[in-house]
């Protein structure tokens, strides 16, 4: 028998209906053994997440205001699932407890994490598996920064006694016992600790999503799905603006060369996205996605002799320093360098940022293209296969955009260019036309 941890998301897990749909996907299959649960989502447009309430009563408390009504709609969402599904739990209990906690003016992140904690036991005594609480387990200094080698010890030692578990998302402690939660993504990343703790096969992340598409669905009318991609290919369409898993979910696993598989609990039957190591080794698959995003200033500087003037570079990357700007592609030439920056980042400081440029730098020239969208197509297939830049500048050019930049990274797997902010859309149409339709 192997080992598959499953992770269910919000939606997952919202109601006494999807927590149906839940605990038939984990029956079917044996090997789904250890599950992660956030807390309950949303259940329709205009509805609360759990998590949301439970801050929302934080905020009473620092204001000195009732809060009671508020912690009963979240204790009342709990009691309907138990009393919908014939759960045999005492939630008044766990109830009791968290309200005698709150008297006492709790952290943010206790009161946040509640929602997790309590859909953990509600699940696992649905499910008829053991509660395993990630307080003690999941690690973290006392500046909140995750403990990741002394959490794998203390989740691989605790699971050791459990053939199968729930354990609550989002949360683990400090060394003075403190809830501390993670800042993102917090269930997607215990999830992908404890898959890395008990050597799992496959960490499947169940979702209201199959998996990830090759372009953005607002742009590109019914884009295709995504099969496997790997790691690298992801953290670079996932750079780019895709919407994907946050880095630091995928670290874990990543680390323990576990694939990750991304799963619609709405359609079970759907294979959805596999991340491995390795990408789509399909020679028919030239490109795995396309991503973008908007809003960027390029400053292009020329100087004469710029290759044999040591320092250079340095030094433009010092004046961004020093007014904490990020660079997003530096692309260069002998004698010439383009800055990439956000406008986001930037703030409003063009015009203090250039006359650093001029006093510091001493360039002949510098030009200064703003309104600018990034688009990066990816794919391992790319650095093997022949004609793929021109099959893509010519997509562009017959739709009649005007490329303002271009960056190949030195992997080879992505091509990135620069078109104005009007042309964004038809241009990522135009290159999801011309590779994949």
């Amino acid at each position: 028998m192997g080992i598959k941890v499953a992770k269910f998301g919000g939606s997952s897990v919202a109601d006494g209906i999807q927590l149906t749909k839940t605990k038939a996907i984990i029956q079917q299959d044996p090997d789904r053994r250890y599950i992660v649960v956030s807390a309950p989502g949303k259940r329709y447009d205009g509805d609360n997440k759990i998590t949301d309430l439970l801050y929302l009563c934080k905020t009473h408390i620092e204001h000195n205001l009732p809060y009671d009504q508020l912690f009963q709609v979240v204790a009342d969402r709990y009691m309907a699932v138990q009393l919908n599904l014939g759960v045999k739990v005492d939630l008044l209990k766990y109830f009791d407890e968290i309200k005698e906690n709150l008297k006492n003016n709790p952290s943010s992140d206790y009161i946040a994490s509640r929602g997790e904690y309590l859909n953990a036991i509600l699940i696992a005594a649905f499910l008829e598996y053991d509660f395993v609480d990630t307080a003690d387990l999941i690690r973290f200094d006392s500046k909140g920064k995750l403990l990741m080698e002394e959490t794998d010890e203390a989740l691989r030692a605790e699971l050791s006694k459990h053939e199968r578990a729930v354990l609550p998302g989002f949360y683990g402690s400090t060394p003075d016992g403190q809830i501390r939660t993670f800042s993102r993504g917090g269930s997607d990343i215990t999830g992908s600790l404890v898959a890395r703790a008990v050597g799992a096969d496959v960490y499947e992340n169940w979702t209201d999503v199959s998996g990830f598409l090759m372009a953005d669905p607002r742009i590109v009318k019914n884009p295709k799905q995504i099969q496997k991609i790997s790691y690298k290919e992801l953290r670079e369409l996932s750079y780019m603006g895709a919407s994907v898993l946050h880095e630091d979910a995928i670290y874990p696993a990543r680390m323990a060369n576990v694939p990750i598989n991304i799963r619609n609990t709405n359609i079970p039957e759907d294979p959805g996205t596999l991340i491995t190591a390795e990408g789509d080794g399909d020679e028919k698959h030239i490109i795995t996605g396309i991503a973008g995003s908007k809003d960027f200033t390029v400053v292009a500087l020329y100087k004469n002799m710029m290759s044999s003037e040591r320092g250079f570079v340095r030094r433009i990357l010092g004046i961004l320093d020093d007014y904490d700007i990020n660079f997003e592609h530096l692309p260069s030439g002998i004698d010439t360098v383009s800055v990439v920056m956000a406008d986001s980042s930037i703030n409003g400081r063009l015009d203090e940022v250039l006359e650093e440029f001029q006093s510091r730098l001493r360039p002949d020239s510098i030009d200064v293209i703003e309104d600018i969208s990034l688009i990066a197509t990816v794919g391992h297939g790319m650095s093997s296969r022949p004609g793929v830049s021109a099959k893509l500048f010519t997509a562009l050019a017959d739709a009649g955009i005007n490329i303002r930049m271009i960056d190949q990274g030195s992997s080879e797997m992505n091509i990135i260019v620069g078109v104005e902010n009007k042309d964004f859309e038809k241009a990522i149409r135009a290159i999801y036309d011309a590779f994949v339709e």
